[in-house]
Order: C-alpha cells, then structure tokens, then sequence
C-alpha cells in the first residue's frame, strides 16, 4: 500500500502512540527525508529524530550540500528531538580525510545523530582519530542541545557557532572553496560581547591564547578549524 504525504503524520502518530504504550524507553527516528516539514510536527508524534533530507553520499558535493543547508532547522533542535542530515560517510573511500574532518565538525556542530556508516572493523588510524575525536563528539553531544547557526558568510568561507552548556561556544570557521584561505574571526560581530580569554582548537588538541578583537586561522580546501572559545 502506497501513502502520500498527507497520511505522514498520522501514520507516524500511530507508531509513536505503539512505542508510548510498551513502557519502554526507545528512540524513535522518523526517516522520511525531509518531507512535509517534519521537524515541525516530529517531537508532536513522538519522534526523537528525523531525517532532514535525502540520502548523502560518499562525495564532498553531497556532504556539503546536505550539512551547510541546515541552519534554517536549527530552531526546531533541542535536547530529546534533532534534526538528522543522515548517517556519516567518514571512511568510506569518497573524500579526503580532511574534508571528513569537515563532515564530522559540521555534523557536530549540527547536534546531529553520529552514525557511522563505514566498516568500523577496517579504519586507518586517520579515519579512527575523526571518529573517536572525544574534543569533537563533546561538541555534538552537548547537553545545551543547541544547534549551530551560521553567523557570517564570505565568498567560500563560512563562520558557524554554537553556544555550549556552561558558556563555553563552539565556533566552526569553515572554508568550502577549491583553495586554503584565511579567516577572520570577529569576535564582537559572531555574538561575543567581550574579547575572549583563551580557546582550544579540538583536531590540534592545543590551547590558543587570544589576543585583541579578532583571530585568523589558514584553513585548507575543504577544511574546518574547530575551536572551543571561552566567552
């Protein structure tokens, strides 16, 4: 039997009222892509999460086209329901390991379900250090349960943020062009209302001591630099 996208939400009801009355605690993700405005209704049917969009694939021109169109979904995340840009191709063979760094910060940044789609049987240690970067997945499993948004776009170059539980923020400088480029960071302009003390770059695993109204970092083609700011 076929359905359209007006029976969606009730048929969703429907197992979400199942699951309610067997006393147990399940997750229950909606994967219907995205349609009909789901992350509207999903935590109404009793969703945890819900995929925001189609199938990605193991190319960086899915992955960014997917992961850097969420931040007009970032008002509907929050701890208990999230919006899911599908499951991470990190390992598979597609893209380089630092545009897999880029997918595993945005995912991050996203407050996005990680879900390992490679054979985690068979990694090079490269591809286990993104997956298991513990700096990262903190960022992802914050407790705040905000989602990143972006706060600044120039040319190829994107600056995200996320605030964090105990005022720490997440600030994802992001470079989607075909060559490195240097970013500045203001801080005032990207919601900080002071110059921060200090912050800490999570795929260097190194402290950075801030100085003045700005920070600029050289990031590769298809790079991120990932910090944690103390605001």
């Amino acid at each position: 039997m076929m359905y359209t996208d007006a029976d969606e939400r009730a048929l969703y009801q429907r197992m979400g009222d199942a699951l309610a009355a067997s006393g147990r605690k399940i997750v229950f993700s909606l994967c219907q892509y995205g349609r009909v405005d789901v992350w509207k209704w999903g935590p109404a049917v009793g969703g945890n999460l819900w995929r925001t969009s189609g199938d990605i694939s193991d190319r960086w021109e899915s992955m960014e086209r997917i992961g850097f169109s969420q931040d007009p979904l970032a008002p509907y995340a929050g701890p208990g329901h999230w919006n899911d840009p599908d499951m991470l191709e990190i390992g598979n063979g597609g893209m380089t390991d630092t545009e897999y760094r880029t997918h595993m910060s945005l995912w991050s940044m996203l407050a996005a379900p990680l879900i390992a789609g490679n054979d985690v049987r068979d990694m090079t240690p490269a591809i286990r250090e993104i997956l298991m970067n513990r700096e990262v997945i903190a960022i992802d499993q914050d407790k705040l349960g905000k989602q990143a948004t972006r706060t600044s776009k120039f040319g190829d170059t994107e600056i995200w943020t996320r605030p964090l539980a105990g005022g720490d923020v997440a600030v994802g400088l992001f470079n989607r062009g075909p060559d490195s480029s240097s970013i500045t960071v203001n801080w005032r302009e990207t919601g900080f209302s002071k110059n921060p003390a200090g912050a800490r770059d999570l795929w260097q695993h190194s402290d950075l001591k801030l100085t003045g109204a700005t920070y600029t970092a050289k990031v590769p083609s298809h790079g991120v630099v990932l910090l944690r700011v103390k605001k």
